[in-house]
């Protein structure tokens, strides 16, 4: 199958061993044991960890003239392709771009690509081809590794240079809108946090920072005395049905991720619901996630508790997971789990319905953002993906 081409592209792709359009250059590592190899620190050095930087910049270690003379590690010139040839986890077949001349360890080669080849365009391509570099790492599935040679006698494809640089150029471009993207995400994440530290009462220190007018002192009192906690149980197998759809929705502590339900149907009668609106939080590990119910109804399994609570509160209850407040609470030998009186004793903060509103509807558009935010990076990994699956062969 050929892919997509641009406008005026006439180039027919032709298919090529990498090792005759590139230079394979796998590194190496000076001896730990000689400190005189590692200081002074004046060669950039590139640990197989680092490939997940995707462009390299900088390194996190560097080794000197010495260490560099006494070891296998060469030099791979600026905008080359690094591959990771072993690694843990999802580390082997990883591919970077160097943005400055440098050194490697044994785990990683250098690709210097030829005239034939633009690095970016290569770049993209082995990226495409991830899975199928894994499967060709010499030993079994998990710890295999890849080699030089196996890299000289891979094949690529190759359309005309000019077509290549277009290739190239488009998923670098969407590749640098993707960072700058997940740069915002991280930095609206950071402000979050920012927020919840500041606008909530922290380790019984009031807020620092309050909206104008409001300088009332806030008050401390149980969870249960300020809302309506209803711990969950497991259902039972009679049949339930109900009025409105058939089914109703079950929700286990699993399912408490990224702050939504997902929807587990079961037709079974029970004791315990939650409506709209309400707040779930996990009593089981992972204890404190939190969720907001957006159904009608949905059955909470004994791994949750329904509280009835606001905007306000389901922030102090999120900033209060983040600290690690419930690990004082935790205990269970075969799995995590805080009682329903802990959690209903739980000391929380109010102030007047006005304030907690406000403070409701900021960390509530805040969310929006990001959720937003997700969504955008979700679309351009997805568009990268598409065009990868159809530019190449």
């Amino acid at each position: 199958m050929f892919p997509t081409q641009f406008t005026g592209a006439s180039f027919t792709w032709e298919q090529v061993k990498l090792g005759d359009v590139a230079e394979i250059t796998p590194g190496g590592t000076s001896s730990k044991n000689i400190s005189d190899y590692w200081y002074p620190k004046e060669i950039p050095w590139l640990s197989s960890g680092e490939i997940n930087k995707e462009i390299i910049f900088s390194t996190n270690d560097m080794i000197s003239k010495k260490g560099f003379n006494n070891s296998s590690a060469k030099w791979i010139n600026q905008n080359s392709v690094l591959i990771a040839l072993a690694g843990q986890g999802k580390t082997r077949g990883k591919v970077a771009i160097n943005r400055i001349p440098l050194t490697t360890n044994q785990s990683i080669a250098g690709i210097d690509p030829s005239d034939e080849i633009y690095y970016k365009f290569l770049y993209h391509q082995l990226t495409k081809d991830y899975l199928k570099l894994r499967l060709i790492s010499s030993g079994d599935g998990s710890r295999g590794g890849l080699n030089k040679k196996l890299l000289n006698d891979y094949a690529v494809n190759l359309s005309g240079i000019d077509e290549q640089h277009k290739i190239g150029v488009l998923l670098s471009h969407i590749d640098n809108t993707l960072q700058l993207h997940e740069d915002h995400l991280q930095f609206l994440h950071s402000f979050k946090s920012f927020l919840l530290q500041k606008m909530f009462f922290d380790n019984d220190i009031p807020p620092l920072l309050r909206f104008n007018k409001f300088t009332e002192k806030w008050n401390q009192c149980k969870l249960n005395d300020h809302t309506i906690v209803t711990m969950g149980q497991s259902p039972n197998s009679k049949n339930y049905t109900n009025n409105q759809t058939g089914k109703i929705l079950v929700q286990g502590n699993a399912d408490l991720y990224k702050n939504k339900i997902l929807k587990r149907v079961f037709t079974t009668e029970v004791t315990k619901t939650a409506v709209k609106n309400d707040i779930l939080i996990s009593v089981r590990a992972p204890v404190g996630d939190i969720a907001r119910n957006q159904y009608e109804s949905v059955v909470i399994g004994r791994g949750i508790a329904s509280i009835k609570g606001n905007d306000f509160l389901y922030y102090q209850l999120e900033k209060m997971k983040n600290n690690g407040f419930w690990n004082k609470y935790i205990a269970g030998s075969t799995f995590e789990s805080i009682t329903g009186k802990d959690l209903k004793n739980t000391k929380i903060y109010t102030t007047n319905s006005d304030e907690e509103r406000k403070i409701g509807n900021i960390f509530s558009s805040l969310t929006k953002i990001i959720q937003l935010q997700e969504h955008k990076i979700d679309s351009l990994k997805k568009l990268k993906q598409f065009l990868l699956q159809n530019m190449f062969i």
